[in-house]
């Protein structure tokens, strides 16, 4: 069995050559189908040959310009950059407060309606 991780599950599915799986795999693990015009979403659909009826699941996932990493039978599906910015564009971060270094208290809602820039590093 191949494991394919996703950012919001992980799925165990019959793979052969690298990630060639069936169209139901597929579509549980993407969410798009297989049709004779190739892996459809809704309206849109992107060309896809198979081989076999498997489709080429990594090839499908780079056509859509996201990452695919493999170790093993181990592959990571991941989300390209600009679905990741436009997932980020809405949302906004928790109030906070923090104190700087001469002690004086700020909080981030203090900052509504300025441009702020939050930078974090963690040791580990």
């Amino acid at each position: 069995m191949t494991i394919i991780l996703t950012q919001t599950d992980e799925y165990n599915v019959a793979a052969i050559n690298g990630l060639h799986v069936s169209a139901a795999d597929a579509l549980t693990v993407t969410g798009w189908t297989l049709k004779p015009e190739g892996m459809c979403q809704g309206d849109l659909c992107v060309p896809m040959p198979t081989i076999e009826g498997r489709v080429d699941l990594a090839g499908f996932w780079q056509k859509l310009g996201n990452p695919v990493v493999s170790e093993g039978d181990v592959w990571s599906l991941g989300i390209g950059a600009a679905a990741q910015r436009e997932s980020l564009a809405g949302l906004q971060a928790p109030d906070f407060e923090l104190q700087d270094l001469a002690g004086q208290t700020h909080r981030l809602s203090d900052l509504r309606g300025k441009k702020v820039f939050l930078s974090s590093w963690a040791s580990w």
